[in-house]
């Protein structure tokens, strides 16, 4: 399916001030969010070159970029390594803006590109002109520019954060009616990563019939996502997988996790904190407490579409052809409803789940109508009749009372949010 550009106004904000300002910026986020379209769309409208590095050795990623250059510069010179190229850009007597995607190919065959760009742009760089360094591999750009031993620290005019999407956007760009379940169900396969929602024709598909053609098909295009993903952020081994497994099944306490794969929970330390980098999973506390303060932390896998590959496809993959249609959408229900809970609390900044040994409260924030009190909110997947909103909100008083935040906080407002929420106007926001 064709999308519309949408959305993105923050990010096209930064690039125009790029423009205005010069100098070095760098945008990064993960594969298929959409930071190509995005920088394409933004250089179309106005001006600029682009050239997308290619995994390959030196010589061939400079002679592609030599050619992608052409219309930028006026010399038929080839250069034979970097400091040729990039004195080639500092002897164009016109302003310039350049954006290489893919950097981290780039330094990946020859690691000493940092030291050089770094002499370049404190040196040599013309005055208005503009280089925007892209890429995938968060783990890599955060390395090459916010490692305070790194030859880049420092040199960015500012680092932009492309992240996924939101359900307004994907809403806008698919042509959807936000209010609908079905809807929301649909945006919690494929999260807020643009590439898949190409994939989707919901015009003529249902929800078990997307969940077929994006996942359960032979040879479908989600099939080998998660390892594209931990091969981008150089994550190897089956044990990076094996955790994103045991996740995705349920286990989110580290203790779970290890004994999930047989191992002693010392071993995962590194490994949980590569994934974290990564963005591929989250880290969660209690409302209220701090690293510091506790050691009751849970993993979640942090994008909606991941979490379906290891919450529902990875697990029920050989089986799923025989499975009911009722089978396959209580499936899809269930997973739908984590999502539902990320949305409630993404709708409230700051919003946190809590539990402890008597209670688990989906979320927790100081009430935006009175910020001296607490702001507690059960959140369910479901358009709830009169009666069963009632019985749902006497259970949350109960759990509230009972749980030892609750008698910290005995005046908090107490909600509940069904799936009715999808329709608040807050989804017609920038």
């Amino acid at each position: 399916m064709g999308l519309a550009f949408v959305n993105r106004t923050k990010e096209i904000g930064e690039l125009e001030r790029a423009q205005r300002k010069g100098g070095l910026w760098v945008m990064f986020g993960r594969r298929r969010v959409g930071k190509t379209r995005l920088l394409v769309h933004w250089l179309t409208r106005h001006g600029g070159s682009y050239s997308q590095a290619i995994e390959a050795p030196e010589e061939i990623q400079l002679q592609q970029l030599f050619a992608d250059l052409q219309p930028l510069l006026t010399t038929a010179l080839v250069p034979k390594n970097w400091i040729e190229l990039l004195e080639l850009l500092r002897l164009e007597k016109r302003r310039w803006t350049l954006c290489l995607d893919e950097f981290p190919y780039l330094v990946s065959s020859n690691p000493s590109l940092p030291s050089i760009l770094q002499r370049w742009v404190d040196h040599a760089m013309p005055d208005g002109c503009t280089l925007i360094l892209s890429g995938s591999s968060m783990r890599m750009m955060h390395g090459l520019f916010l490692d305070r031993s790194a030859p880049l620290f420092g040199r960015a005019q500012k680092l932009i954060h492309v992240r996924p999407m939101d359900y307004r956007a994907f809403c806008k760009a698919c042509d959807l009616p936000p209010e609908e379940q079905e809807t929301f169900t649909l945006f919690s396969m494929v999260g807020g990563v643009p590439k898949y929602w190409e994939l989707l024709e919901p015009e003529r598909m249902s929800v078990e019939k997307a969940a077929d053609e994006l996942y359960f098909d032979l040879a479908s295009y989600m099939d080998q996502e998660p390892g594209r993903l931990l091969k981008d952020e150089n994550i190897g081994g089956s044990k990076a997988l094996g955790v994103l497994e045991a996740i995705g099944r349920g286990a989110e306490r580290p203790s779970e996790i290890a004994s999930r794969l047989g191992v002693p929970q010392t071993q995962l330390s590194r490994l949980l904190q590569q994934l974290l980098d990564a963005s591929l999973i989250s880290r969660q506390l209690p409302y209220g407490e701090s690293l510091r303060s506790t050691k009751k932390v849970l993993y979640r896998i942090e994008e909606p579409s991941l979490r379906f590959w290891f919450r529902v496809f990875s697990p029920h993959r050989s089986l799923w052809r025989t499975y009911p249609v009722a089978r396959k959408r209580t499936l899809l229900a269930e997973h739908a409803s984590t999502v539902f809970e990320d949305y409630c609390r993404d709708r409230y900044p700051g919003a946190q789940r809590y539990w402890d040994a008597h209670a688990e409260i989906d979320l927790v924030v100081p009430d935006p109508e009175n910020p001296s009190r607490l702001l507690v909110a059960e959140v369910k997947w479901a358009r709830l009749s009169s009666r069963d909103r009632h019985r749902t909100l006497e259970e949350l008083e109960r759990k509230w009372k009972a749980s030892a935040i609750g008698s910290r906080h005995p005046d908090a407002r107490l909600v509940v949010l069904d799936s009715t929420s999808l329709q608040t106007s807050h989804l017609d926001k920038d």
